[in-house]
């Protein structure tokens, strides 16, 4: 049986320390199980409570600068949105 063999040959990885990376990291999860691009992986992850992980993993450089984009967006947002819902909590 065969399968497939992705090779990784650009790659990033971000950490960021903030009290919402919990909340952040949920807002992304559903959002990275969409396969957008097959030319790229992204995943995210927590260490600790307060730091979110986010690697991404691509074939070319324009696919890392796509997910990238993406992905960069994504908690940009949502950490707005995390600031906007604060007062209101």
């Amino acid at each position: 049986m065969y399968g497939v063999i992705r090779v990784s040959l650009h790659e990033a990885e971000f950490r960021f320390s903030t009290s919402h990376a919990e909340q952040i990291s949920r807002a992304l999860i559903p959002e990275l199980t969409d396969e957008v691009n097959p030319r790229s992986v992204t995943r995210c992850w927590l260490e600790g409570r307060d730091v979110l992980v986010i690697r991404v993993e691509a074939q070319d450089i324009p696919a890392l600068r796509a997910a990238l984009n993406m992905v960069l967006r994504l908690v940009n947002v949502a950490d707005e949105m995390q600031d906007l819902a604060q007062p209101l909590l």
